[in-house]
Protein backbone atom coordinates (compact mmCIF):
# COMPACT_ATOMS: atom_id res chain seq x y z
CA UNK A 1 0.00 0.00 0.00
CA UNK A 2 3.18 2.37 0.72
CA UNK A 3 4.24 1.73 -3.12
CA UNK A 4 0.80 3.19 -4.52
CA UNK A 5 0.64 5.73 -2.21
CA UNK A 6 3.41 6.81 -3.70
CA UNK A 7 3.52 6.75 -7.02
CA UNK A 8 -0.55 8.23 -6.91
CA UNK A 9 1.19 10.83 -5.10
CA UNK A 10 4.26 11.41 -7.30
CA UNK A 11 1.62 11.43 -10.06
CA UNK A 12 -0.81 14.29 -8.23
CA UNK A 13 2.94 16.10 -7.44
CA UNK A 14 3.41 16.27 -11.60
CA UNK A 15 -0.16 16.85 -11.93
CA UNK A 16 -0.18 20.01 -9.78
CA UNK A 17 3.38 21.38 -11.53
CA UNK A 18 2.14 20.60 -15.20
CA UNK A 19 -1.11 22.74 -13.88
CA UNK A 20 0.64 25.95 -12.82
CA UNK A 21 3.22 25.94 -15.54
CA UNK A 22 0.68 25.52 -17.91
CA UNK A 23 1.87 22.38 -19.17
CA UNK A 24 0.38 19.31 -20.46
CA UNK A 25 1.26 15.86 -19.15
CA UNK A 26 0.57 12.73 -21.20
CA UNK A 27 -1.86 9.98 -19.01
CA UNK A 28 -2.16 6.43 -20.89
CA UNK A 29 -2.90 2.86 -19.91
CA UNK A 30 -4.29 -0.33 -20.89
CA UNK A 31 -6.29 -3.19 -19.07
CA UNK A 32 -5.73 -6.75 -19.65
CA UNK A 33 -8.68 -9.34 -17.89
CA UNK A 34 -9.15 -12.77 -17.90
CA UNK A 35 -11.99 -14.84 -16.00
CA UNK A 36 -12.01 -18.89 -16.42
CA UNK A 37 -15.23 -20.94 -15.12
CA UNK A 38 -13.89 -24.18 -14.71
CA UNK A 39 -16.47 -27.37 -15.64
CA UNK A 40 -15.23 -30.37 -14.33
CA UNK A 41 -14.83 -32.80 -16.88
CA UNK A 42 -13.03 -36.09 -15.88
CA UNK A 43 -12.76 -37.83 -19.38
CA UNK A 44 -10.67 -35.36 -20.66
CA UNK A 45 -8.59 -35.18 -17.29
CA UNK A 46 -9.85 -31.52 -16.43
CA UNK A 47 -10.06 -32.37 -12.53
CA UNK A 48 -8.63 -32.97 -9.59
CA UNK A 49 -7.25 -29.18 -8.51
CA UNK A 50 -8.61 -26.74 -6.63
CA UNK A 51 -10.63 -25.29 -9.48
CA UNK A 52 -12.48 -27.86 -10.78
CA UNK A 53 -12.88 -29.42 -7.53
CA UNK A 54 -14.12 -26.48 -5.30
CA UNK A 55 -13.46 -23.01 -6.41
CA UNK A 56 -15.46 -23.21 -10.14
CA UNK A 57 -13.93 -19.80 -10.81
CA UNK A 58 -10.55 -18.16 -11.61
CA UNK A 59 -9.36 -14.28 -12.85
CA UNK A 60 -5.91 -12.46 -13.70
CA UNK A 61 -6.10 -8.45 -14.50
CA UNK A 62 -3.36 -6.28 -15.08
CA UNK A 63 -4.34 -2.34 -14.85
CA UNK A 64 -1.30 -0.39 -16.79
CA UNK A 65 -1.20 3.79 -16.08
CA UNK A 66 1.57 5.58 -17.59
CA UNK A 67 2.06 9.01 -17.09
CA UNK A 68 4.59 11.82 -18.97
CA UNK A 69 5.84 15.44 -18.09
CA UNK A 70 8.65 17.56 -18.73
CA UNK A 71 11.17 14.02 -19.69
CA UNK A 72 10.08 12.13 -16.81
CA UNK A 73 8.51 8.63 -17.59
CA UNK A 74 6.41 7.09 -14.36
CA UNK A 75 4.85 3.93 -14.53
CA UNK A 76 2.21 1.60 -12.38
CA UNK A 77 0.43 -1.20 -12.82
CA UNK A 78 -1.89 -3.08 -10.68
CA UNK A 79 -1.95 -6.71 -10.73
CA UNK A 80 -4.65 -8.91 -9.56
CA UNK A 81 -4.66 -12.96 -9.04
CA UNK A 82 -8.35 -15.01 -7.86
CA UNK A 83 -7.82 -18.46 -7.67
CA UNK A 84 -5.28 -17.97 -10.88
CA UNK A 85 -3.76 -21.23 -12.64
CA UNK A 86 -1.05 -19.45 -14.57
CA UNK A 87 1.50 -19.86 -12.19
CA UNK A 88 1.06 -23.18 -11.43
CA UNK A 89 -1.34 -24.81 -14.10
CA UNK A 90 -1.88 -27.89 -11.40
CA UNK A 91 -2.38 -25.20 -8.01
CA UNK A 92 -4.05 -22.19 -6.93
CA UNK A 93 -2.94 -18.52 -7.32
CA UNK A 94 -4.27 -15.37 -5.32
CA UNK A 95 -2.69 -12.27 -4.52
CA UNK A 96 -3.42 -8.94 -5.52
CA UNK A 97 -0.79 -5.59 -5.36
CA UNK A 98 1.24 -3.02 -7.17
CA UNK A 99 2.96 -5.51 -9.96
CA UNK A 100 5.36 -2.89 -11.47
CA UNK A 101 6.48 0.87 -10.91
CA UNK A 102 8.67 2.83 -12.60
CA UNK A 103 10.33 6.56 -13.03
CA UNK A 104 12.53 7.54 -16.12
CA UNK A 105 14.04 10.45 -16.69
CA UNK A 106 16.76 11.40 -19.51
CA UNK A 107 19.65 14.40 -18.26
CA UNK A 108 21.96 15.17 -21.10
CA UNK A 109 23.62 12.21 -22.24
CA UNK A 110 22.69 10.58 -18.94
CA UNK A 111 19.72 8.30 -18.55
CA UNK A 112 17.95 7.19 -15.08
CA UNK A 113 15.44 4.59 -14.48
CA UNK A 114 14.67 2.97 -11.14
CA UNK A 115 11.64 0.56 -9.75
CA UNK A 116 10.63 -2.47 -12.35
CA UNK A 117 13.05 -2.76 -14.81
CA UNK A 118 12.72 -4.66 -18.42
CA UNK A 119 16.12 -4.76 -20.42
CA UNK A 120 18.36 -7.38 -22.42
CA UNK A 121 21.98 -7.52 -23.25
CA UNK A 122 22.18 -8.46 -26.96
CA UNK A 123 19.46 -10.88 -27.74
CA UNK A 124 19.19 -11.95 -24.28
CA UNK A 125 21.36 -14.95 -23.86
CA UNK A 126 23.20 -13.73 -20.51
CA UNK A 127 20.68 -11.44 -19.58
CA UNK A 128 16.85 -10.43 -20.17
CA UNK A 129 14.41 -9.15 -18.01
CA UNK A 130 11.01 -9.54 -19.98
CA UNK A 131 7.22 -10.38 -18.91
CA UNK A 132 5.31 -13.29 -20.70
CA UNK A 133 1.43 -13.03 -19.18
CA UNK A 134 0.17 -15.90 -20.97
CA UNK A 135 3.01 -18.08 -18.80
CA UNK A 136 2.84 -15.46 -15.64
CA UNK A 137 6.19 -14.91 -16.36
CA UNK A 138 7.33 -11.37 -14.88
CA UNK A 139 11.01 -11.69 -14.44
CA UNK A 140 11.51 -7.58 -13.66
CA UNK A 141 14.78 -6.27 -12.47
CA UNK A 142 13.61 -4.33 -9.17
CA UNK A 143 16.61 -1.78 -9.30
CA UNK A 144 18.56 0.93 -10.86
CA UNK A 145 19.56 1.40 -14.50
CA UNK A 146 22.29 4.43 -15.01
CA UNK A 147 22.62 4.61 -19.46
CA UNK A 148 25.33 7.30 -21.21
CA UNK A 149 25.60 8.25 -24.92
CA UNK A 150 29.18 8.16 -25.41
CA UNK A 151 28.46 9.40 -29.00
CA UNK A 152 25.96 10.05 -31.13
CA UNK A 153 25.83 6.03 -31.87
CA UNK A 154 27.30 4.32 -28.71
CA UNK A 155 26.04 3.63 -25.24
CA UNK A 156 27.02 2.84 -22.13
CA UNK A 157 24.59 1.23 -19.15
CA UNK A 158 24.58 -0.91 -15.99
CA UNK A 159 21.72 -2.33 -13.99
CA UNK A 160 21.89 -3.95 -10.38
CA UNK A 161 19.15 -4.89 -8.59
CA UNK A 162 17.05 -8.37 -7.73
CA UNK A 163 14.81 -10.08 -9.71
CA UNK A 164 10.77 -9.90 -9.55
CA UNK A 165 8.84 -13.15 -7.94
CA UNK A 166 5.17 -12.16 -7.91
CA UNK A 167 4.88 -9.29 -5.79
CA UNK A 168 8.84 -10.03 -3.84
CA UNK A 169 12.05 -10.75 -4.61
CA UNK A 170 14.47 -13.05 -4.73
CA UNK A 171 17.45 -12.80 -2.23
CA UNK A 172 20.40 -13.12 -4.53
CA UNK A 173 21.79 -9.70 -6.35
CA UNK A 174 21.93 -9.03 -10.08
CA UNK A 175 24.67 -6.74 -11.71
CA UNK A 176 25.04 -5.88 -15.46
CA UNK A 177 27.15 -3.83 -17.77
CA UNK A 178 26.69 -3.53 -21.50
CA UNK A 179 28.06 -1.34 -24.38
CA UNK A 180 26.80 -1.75 -27.87
CA UNK A 181 27.07 0.73 -30.80
CA UNK A 182 27.31 1.40 -34.93
CA UNK A 183 29.18 1.78 -36.91
CA UNK A 184 28.84 2.72 -40.93
CA UNK A 185 30.93 4.94 -43.49
CA UNK A 186 29.34 7.66 -45.07
CA UNK A 187 27.58 6.83 -48.74
CA UNK A 188 28.43 2.94 -47.84
CA UNK A 189 26.59 0.17 -48.22
CA UNK A 190 28.05 -1.86 -45.02
CA UNK A 191 27.67 -1.20 -41.40
CA UNK A 192 28.93 -2.99 -37.71
CA UNK A 193 26.62 -3.17 -34.97
CA UNK A 194 28.95 -4.47 -32.13
CA UNK A 195 28.79 -5.02 -28.50
CA UNK A 196 30.25 -6.52 -25.41
CA UNK A 197 28.43 -7.33 -21.92
CA UNK A 198 28.93 -9.36 -18.41
CA UNK A 199 26.46 -9.81 -15.85
CA UNK A 200 26.85 -11.04 -12.58
CA UNK A 201 24.62 -12.76 -9.79
CA UNK A 202 25.78 -12.95 -6.00
CA UNK A 203 24.32 -15.49 -3.74
CA UNK A 204 22.61 -14.58 -0.18
CA UNK A 205 23.88 -16.09 2.96
CA UNK A 206 20.30 -17.82 3.10
CA UNK A 207 20.82 -19.56 -0.53
CA UNK A 208 24.52 -19.99 0.21
CA UNK A 209 23.61 -22.40 3.38
CA UNK A 210 20.37 -24.25 1.43
CA UNK A 211 23.32 -25.02 -1.18
CA UNK A 212 25.83 -26.22 1.03
CA UNK A 213 23.68 -28.12 2.97
CA UNK A 214 21.89 -30.14 0.14
CA UNK A 215 25.68 -30.71 -0.95
CA UNK A 216 26.92 -31.88 2.38
CA UNK A 217 25.01 -34.92 1.71
CA UNK A 218 27.17 -36.08 -1.00
CA UNK A 219 29.95 -38.45 -1.33
CA UNK A 220 33.00 -36.89 -1.41
CA UNK A 221 33.98 -38.13 -4.88
CA UNK A 222 30.53 -36.20 -6.37
CA UNK A 223 30.63 -32.95 -4.03
CA UNK A 224 30.90 -29.99 -5.12
CA UNK A 225 32.64 -26.59 -4.52
CA UNK A 226 29.64 -23.51 -4.51
CA UNK A 227 30.93 -20.14 -5.17
CA UNK A 228 29.05 -17.32 -4.69
CA UNK A 229 29.29 -15.55 -7.54
CA UNK A 230 29.10 -16.55 -11.04
CA UNK A 231 29.65 -14.39 -13.79
CA UNK A 232 28.75 -14.36 -17.62
CA UNK A 233 30.66 -12.45 -20.48
CA UNK A 234 28.61 -11.97 -24.19
CA UNK A 235 30.06 -10.56 -27.24
CA UNK A 236 27.75 -10.22 -30.44
CA UNK A 237 27.82 -8.52 -33.78
CA UNK A 238 25.43 -7.66 -36.36
CA UNK A 239 27.40 -7.15 -39.86
CA UNK A 240 24.96 -5.62 -42.78
CA UNK A 241 26.03 -5.74 -46.42
CA UNK A 242 23.64 -4.68 -48.65
CA UNK A 243 20.50 -6.69 -48.54
CA UNK A 244 22.80 -9.51 -46.05
CA UNK A 245 22.50 -9.64 -42.14
CA UNK A 246 24.91 -11.71 -39.98
CA UNK A 247 24.28 -11.74 -36.67
CA UNK A 248 26.73 -13.45 -34.23
CA UNK A 249 27.09 -14.07 -30.70
CA UNK A 250 29.19 -16.12 -28.12
CA UNK A 251 28.75 -16.66 -24.40
CA UNK A 252 30.65 -17.75 -21.64
CA UNK A 253 29.39 -18.34 -18.05
CA UNK A 254 31.90 -18.92 -15.06
CA UNK A 255 31.07 -22.22 -12.71
CA UNK A 256 27.57 -22.38 -11.46
CA UNK A 257 25.67 -24.25 -9.27
CA UNK A 258 22.18 -25.65 -11.19
CA UNK A 259 19.82 -28.59 -11.23
CA UNK A 260 20.60 -31.11 -13.89
CA UNK A 261 17.50 -33.63 -13.71
CA UNK A 262 19.71 -36.06 -15.50
CA UNK A 263 22.24 -36.15 -13.08
CA UNK A 264 23.09 -39.26 -10.69
CA UNK A 265 24.80 -38.45 -7.20
CA UNK A 266 25.91 -40.93 -4.93
CA UNK A 267 25.31 -39.75 -0.96
CA UNK A 268 27.32 -40.66 2.08
CA UNK A 269 25.34 -43.11 2.97
CA UNK A 270 25.73 -44.80 -0.26
CA UNK A 271 22.42 -44.35 -1.80
CA UNK A 272 22.16 -42.60 -5.14
CA UNK A 273 19.12 -40.24 -6.69
CA UNK A 274 18.29 -38.97 -10.03
CA UNK A 275 18.15 -35.51 -10.11
CA UNK A 276 21.17 -33.53 -8.79
CA UNK A 277 22.93 -30.38 -8.26
CA UNK A 278 25.73 -29.96 -10.47
CA UNK A 279 28.40 -27.07 -10.65
CA UNK A 280 29.80 -26.48 -14.41
CA UNK A 281 30.66 -23.44 -17.18
CA UNK A 282 28.57 -22.79 -19.83
CA UNK A 283 28.52 -21.54 -23.39
CA UNK A 284 26.19 -20.21 -26.09
CA UNK A 285 27.37 -19.84 -29.66
CA UNK A 286 24.35 -18.31 -31.64
CA UNK A 287 24.44 -16.90 -35.28
CA UNK A 288 21.87 -16.05 -37.95
CA UNK A 289 22.52 -15.36 -41.56
CA UNK A 290 19.40 -13.32 -43.37
CA UNK A 291 19.39 -12.63 -47.07
CA UNK A 292 16.66 -10.59 -48.86
CA UNK A 293 15.89 -9.60 -52.29
CA UNK A 294 13.11 -9.08 -54.51
CA UNK A 295 10.33 -11.49 -53.69
CA UNK A 296 12.97 -13.41 -51.86
CA UNK A 297 14.25 -14.00 -48.14
CA UNK A 298 16.25 -16.82 -46.70
CA UNK A 299 17.16 -17.10 -43.30
CA UNK A 300 20.25 -19.51 -41.50
CA UNK A 301 20.25 -20.07 -37.87
CA UNK A 302 22.70 -22.38 -35.36
CA UNK A 303 22.76 -22.73 -31.86
CA UNK A 304 24.68 -24.64 -29.76
CA UNK A 305 24.19 -24.44 -25.57
CA UNK A 306 26.07 -26.44 -23.14
CA UNK A 307 25.12 -25.75 -19.31
CA UNK A 308 23.54 -22.70 -19.75
CA UNK A 309 20.94 -22.49 -17.22
CA UNK A 310 21.22 -19.50 -15.90
CA UNK A 311 18.65 -18.68 -12.76
CA UNK A 312 18.28 -17.11 -9.39
CA UNK A 313 19.12 -19.90 -7.28
CA UNK A 314 19.28 -23.61 -8.04
CA UNK A 315 16.27 -24.33 -6.40
CA UNK A 316 13.53 -22.75 -8.63
CA UNK A 317 12.31 -24.75 -11.95
CA UNK A 318 10.74 -24.40 -14.57
CA UNK A 319 10.08 -21.24 -16.02
CA UNK A 320 11.16 -19.40 -12.69
CA UNK A 321 13.69 -17.74 -11.92
CA UNK A 322 15.43 -16.85 -15.47
CA UNK A 323 18.00 -14.41 -15.64
CA UNK A 324 18.59 -15.15 -19.39
CA UNK A 325 16.75 -15.58 -22.01
CA UNK A 326 18.30 -18.55 -24.54
CA UNK A 327 16.33 -17.75 -28.30
CA UNK A 328 14.45 -21.17 -29.88
CA UNK A 329 15.16 -22.90 -32.88
CA UNK A 330 11.67 -23.12 -34.28
CA UNK A 331 9.24 -21.86 -36.35
CA UNK A 332 6.07 -20.28 -34.23
CA UNK A 333 3.26 -22.08 -36.08
CA UNK A 334 -0.68 -20.76 -35.61
CA UNK A 335 -2.40 -23.75 -36.63
CA UNK A 336 -3.74 -25.90 -33.96
CA UNK A 337 -2.48 -29.15 -34.94
CA UNK A 338 0.94 -27.48 -36.64
CA UNK A 339 1.30 -26.48 -33.03
CA UNK A 340 -0.12 -29.20 -30.55
CA UNK A 341 3.96 -30.39 -30.06
CA UNK A 342 6.72 -27.18 -29.57
CA UNK A 343 9.78 -27.86 -27.75
CA UNK A 344 11.05 -26.50 -24.92
CA UNK A 345 14.84 -24.96 -25.14
CA UNK A 346 17.40 -27.21 -23.63
CA UNK A 347 19.41 -24.96 -20.90
CA UNK A 348 21.93 -28.11 -20.31
CA UNK A 349 22.50 -28.95 -23.52
CA UNK A 350 21.47 -28.92 -27.52
CA UNK A 351 22.66 -28.29 -30.77
CA UNK A 352 20.08 -27.05 -33.80
CA UNK A 353 20.08 -25.55 -36.59
CA UNK A 354 17.08 -23.85 -38.27
CA UNK A 355 16.40 -22.94 -42.18
CA UNK A 356 13.52 -20.15 -43.58
CA UNK A 357 12.43 -19.92 -47.01
CA UNK A 358 10.08 -17.54 -48.37
CA UNK A 359 9.68 -16.74 -51.76
CA UNK A 360 7.11 -15.04 -54.53
CA UNK A 361 6.78 -17.16 -57.62
CA UNK A 362 3.94 -14.56 -59.33
CA UNK A 363 2.95 -11.79 -57.94
CA UNK A 364 -0.42 -13.69 -56.05
CA UNK A 365 1.57 -16.18 -54.50
CA UNK A 366 3.91 -16.81 -51.71
CA UNK A 367 5.51 -19.88 -50.61
CA UNK A 368 7.06 -20.45 -46.86
CA UNK A 369 9.60 -23.62 -46.15
CA UNK A 370 11.14 -24.35 -42.85
CA UNK A 371 13.07 -26.95 -41.76
CA UNK A 372 14.69 -27.08 -37.98
CA UNK A 373 16.64 -29.70 -36.43
CA UNK A 374 17.34 -29.78 -33.11
CA UNK A 375 19.38 -32.53 -31.20
CA UNK A 376 21.73 -32.92 -27.42
CA UNK A 377 25.37 -32.59 -27.17
CA UNK A 378 25.81 -36.75 -28.21
CA UNK A 379 23.54 -36.30 -31.10
CA UNK A 380 20.11 -38.17 -29.92
CA UNK A 381 17.27 -36.35 -32.03
CA UNK A 382 15.47 -34.09 -30.02
CA UNK A 383 12.80 -32.66 -32.42
CA UNK A 384 13.01 -32.62 -36.44
CA UNK A 385 10.33 -30.05 -38.55
CA UNK A 386 9.64 -29.75 -42.04
CA UNK A 387 6.97 -27.39 -42.66
CA UNK A 388 5.66 -26.15 -46.58
CA UNK A 389 3.06 -23.41 -46.99
CA UNK A 390 1.59 -22.25 -49.94
CA UNK A 391 -0.34 -19.06 -49.98
CA UNK A 392 -2.86 -18.07 -53.32
CA UNK A 393 -4.82 -14.61 -52.80
CA UNK A 394 -7.33 -13.11 -55.10
CA UNK A 395 -7.38 -9.24 -54.14
CA UNK A 396 -9.81 -8.17 -52.67
CA UNK A 397 -11.89 -11.34 -53.08
CA UNK A 398 -10.23 -14.50 -51.42
CA UNK A 399 -6.91 -16.17 -50.17
CA UNK A 400 -6.02 -20.00 -50.07
CA UNK A 401 -3.35 -21.34 -48.09
CA UNK A 402 -2.64 -24.63 -47.81
CA UNK A 403 0.70 -26.96 -46.90
CA UNK A 404 2.08 -29.59 -45.09
CA UNK A 405 4.35 -30.61 -41.61
CA UNK A 406 6.62 -33.35 -40.93
CA UNK A 407 7.57 -33.85 -36.81
CA UNK A 408 9.72 -35.92 -34.83
CA UNK A 409 9.31 -34.74 -31.01
CA UNK A 410 10.65 -36.34 -28.58
CA UNK A 411 8.27 -36.65 -25.46
CA UNK A 412 10.49 -38.18 -23.05
CA UNK A 413 12.35 -35.19 -22.89
CA UNK A 414 10.04 -32.18 -23.55
CA UNK A 415 7.67 -33.53 -21.34
CA UNK A 416 9.43 -35.90 -18.84
CA UNK A 417 7.44 -38.59 -19.85
CA UNK A 418 9.16 -41.82 -19.22
CA UNK A 419 10.08 -44.63 -21.71
CA UNK A 420 7.43 -43.32 -24.77
CA UNK A 421 8.69 -43.24 -28.07
CA UNK A 422 9.23 -40.10 -30.60
CA UNK A 423 6.24 -39.16 -31.58
CA UNK A 424 5.99 -38.90 -35.26
CA UNK A 425 3.64 -36.53 -37.07
CA UNK A 426 2.36 -35.61 -40.64
CA UNK A 427 -0.38 -32.77 -40.82
CA UNK A 428 -1.56 -31.26 -43.80
CA UNK A 429 -3.95 -28.33 -43.58
CA UNK A 430 -5.88 -25.75 -45.16
CA UNK A 431 -7.23 -21.89 -45.16
CA UNK A 432 -9.85 -20.58 -46.87
CA UNK A 433 -10.71 -17.29 -46.25
CA UNK A 434 -13.53 -15.67 -48.57
CA UNK A 435 -14.80 -11.82 -48.35
CA UNK A 436 -18.30 -11.57 -48.71
CA UNK A 437 -18.52 -7.70 -49.07
CA UNK A 438 -16.04 -4.98 -47.97
CA UNK A 439 -17.33 -5.70 -44.17
CA UNK A 440 -18.10 -9.34 -43.68
CA UNK A 441 -15.62 -12.81 -44.40
CA UNK A 442 -15.77 -16.60 -43.95
CA UNK A 443 -12.73 -18.28 -43.41
CA UNK A 444 -12.54 -22.38 -43.32
CA UNK A 445 -9.84 -24.31 -41.56
CA UNK A 446 -9.31 -27.66 -41.97
CA UNK A 447 -6.00 -29.95 -40.66
CA UNK A 448 -5.64 -33.66 -39.63
CA UNK A 449 -2.66 -34.98 -37.64
CA UNK A 450 -1.65 -38.61 -38.34
CA UNK A 451 0.62 -40.33 -35.61
CA UNK A 452 0.26 -43.42 -33.75
CA UNK A 453 1.92 -41.65 -30.86
CA UNK A 454 0.83 -40.41 -27.76
CA UNK A 455 -2.88 -39.48 -28.04
CA UNK A 456 -3.04 -41.21 -31.63
CA UNK A 457 -4.42 -38.73 -34.83
CA UNK A 458 -6.58 -35.70 -35.03
CA UNK A 459 -8.94 -34.27 -36.93
CA UNK A 460 -9.79 -30.30 -36.64
CA UNK A 461 -12.05 -27.61 -38.13
CA UNK A 462 -12.74 -24.41 -37.55
CA UNK A 463 -15.54 -21.39 -39.48
CA UNK A 464 -15.60 -18.63 -38.91
CA UNK A 465 -17.45 -15.53 -39.33
CA UNK A 466 -16.15 -11.60 -38.82
CA UNK A 467 -18.61 -8.40 -39.33
CA UNK A 468 -15.60 -5.85 -39.35
CA UNK A 469 -14.85 -3.82 -37.86
CA UNK A 470 -16.81 -5.28 -34.04
CA UNK A 471 -17.44 -8.79 -34.58
CA UNK A 472 -16.00 -12.26 -35.32
CA UNK A 473 -17.65 -15.78 -34.32
CA UNK A 474 -15.83 -18.62 -34.64
CA UNK A 475 -17.24 -22.43 -34.33
CA UNK A 476 -14.12 -25.44 -34.34
CA UNK A 477 -13.87 -29.07 -33.48
CA UNK A 478 -10.94 -31.18 -32.38
CA UNK A 479 -11.93 -34.50 -32.93
CA UNK A 480 -9.46 -37.60 -31.42
CA UNK A 481 -10.22 -39.82 -34.86
CA UNK A 482 -7.82 -42.55 -34.01
CA UNK A 483 -7.08 -42.15 -30.03
CA UNK A 484 -4.16 -44.37 -28.39
CA UNK A 485 -4.85 -43.54 -24.93
CA UNK A 486 -8.35 -42.51 -24.41
CA UNK A 487 -11.99 -43.02 -26.60
CA UNK A 488 -13.10 -41.22 -29.29
CA UNK A 489 -13.36 -36.99 -27.44
CA UNK A 490 -14.66 -33.97 -29.34
CA UNK A 491 -12.90 -30.95 -27.77
CA UNK A 492 -15.65 -28.47 -29.09
CA UNK A 493 -14.78 -24.43 -28.77
CA UNK A 494 -16.97 -21.35 -29.49
CA UNK A 495 -15.80 -17.89 -29.11
CA UNK A 496 -17.14 -14.47 -29.86
CA UNK A 497 -15.67 -11.26 -29.80
CA UNK A 498 -16.43 -7.53 -29.87
CA UNK A 499 -14.46 -4.80 -30.85
CA UNK A 500 -15.20 -1.24 -30.52
CA UNK A 501 -12.41 1.95 -30.73
CA UNK A 502 -9.79 0.26 -28.57
CA UNK A 503 -11.62 -1.89 -26.29
CA UNK A 504 -11.50 -6.14 -27.39
CA UNK A 505 -14.18 -8.45 -25.40
CA UNK A 506 -14.37 -12.53 -25.90
CA UNK A 507 -16.47 -14.81 -24.80
CA UNK A 508 -15.83 -18.74 -25.12
CA UNK A 509 -16.68 -22.32 -24.10
CA UNK A 510 -13.24 -24.10 -24.36
CA UNK A 511 -12.73 -27.45 -24.00
CA UNK A 512 -9.49 -28.11 -25.01
CA UNK A 513 -7.07 -31.59 -24.35
CA UNK A 514 -3.66 -31.59 -22.53
CA UNK A 515 -0.62 -30.42 -24.41
CA UNK A 516 2.28 -27.82 -24.42
CA UNK A 517 1.65 -24.03 -24.34
CA UNK A 518 4.30 -21.38 -25.67
CA UNK A 519 4.67 -17.71 -25.50
CA UNK A 520 7.44 -15.85 -27.02
CA UNK A 521 9.63 -18.97 -26.94
CA UNK A 522 8.71 -20.36 -23.44
CA UNK A 523 7.16 -23.25 -23.56
CA UNK A 524 5.60 -25.47 -20.49
CA UNK A 525 3.00 -28.37 -20.17
CA UNK A 526 -0.50 -28.05 -19.67
CA UNK A 527 -3.33 -30.05 -17.96
CA UNK A 528 -6.61 -30.33 -20.17
CA UNK A 529 -8.96 -28.02 -19.88
CA UNK A 530 -13.09 -27.50 -19.67
CA UNK A 531 -15.12 -24.10 -19.35
CA UNK A 532 -15.60 -20.53 -20.11
CA UNK A 533 -13.84 -17.88 -20.68
CA UNK A 534 -13.42 -14.18 -20.76
CA UNK A 535 -11.40 -11.99 -22.15
CA UNK A 536 -11.22 -7.71 -21.96
CA UNK A 537 -8.74 -5.58 -23.12
CA UNK A 538 -8.53 -1.99 -23.56
CA UNK A 539 -5.82 1.07 -24.42
CA UNK A 540 -6.87 4.46 -23.70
Amino acid sequence: MSRLLLLFSFLFYFGIAATAQNEKGTLSGSLQANANIFLRDSAIGATNTPQYDHQLYGADAWLNLNYNYSGFDVGLRFDLFNNSNLLNPQGSYTAEGIGRWYIKKKIDKLSVAGGYLYDQIGSGIIFRAYEERPLLIDNALFGIRLGYDLGENWEIKALTGRQKQQFDTYSPVIKAFNIDGFVAEENSNWSLSPGFGVVNRTYDDETMQRIVGTVSTFSVADSIAPSFNTYAFTLYNTLTVGNVSWYAEAAWKTEDVMFDPFATKTNRDGSTALGQLVNEKGTVYYTSLSIAGKGFGLTLEGKRTENFTFRTNPFVSLNRGMINFLPPMVRFNTYRLTSRYIPAVQELGEQAIKVDLKFRPQKNIGVNLTFSDISDLDGQLLYREGYSEIQIKKPRKWVLTGGLQFQQYNQEIFETKPDVPIVETLTPFVDFLYKIDRKKSLRFELQYMNTDQDFGSWLFGLVEYSVAPKWTFTLSDMYNVDPKMTDKIHYPRIDLFYTIKSNRFSLSYVKQVEGVVCSGGICRLEPAFSGFRFTASSTF
